[in-house]
């Protein structure tokens, strides 16, 4: 038996990691305020080659042109970019 389900649309936050790198280089409070408040819980590393963030399936790095994604539970994640366009 198939069974068809349509999933809600749904609002998230995303910012480009070049944009979070360059923002943490220039003025801490320039970061978004949800990014800085979950690096304060540990966890979050910024590198030269993109952000080490703490996922539910273990530590993921988004790179420079990915996309970093916040979930409707508050959960971040890294995005490519086309995916994310997609």
């Amino acid at each position: 038996m198939i069974m068809k389900f349509r999933k809600k649309p749904v609002v998230i936050d995303a910012w480009p990691v070049r944009d979070l790198l360059r923002d943490v280089r220039a003025d801490w409070y320039a970061l978004p305020a949800p990014v800085r408040d979950a690096y304060e819980l540990g966890g979050w590393v910024f590198a030269n080659e993109g952000i080490h963030v703490p996922t539910p399936e273990g530590s993921m790095l988004a790179r420079m042109d990915d996309w970093l994604l916040r979930g409707v539970a508050g959960e971040f994640y890294p995005c490519k970019p086309d995916i994310f366009s997609a």
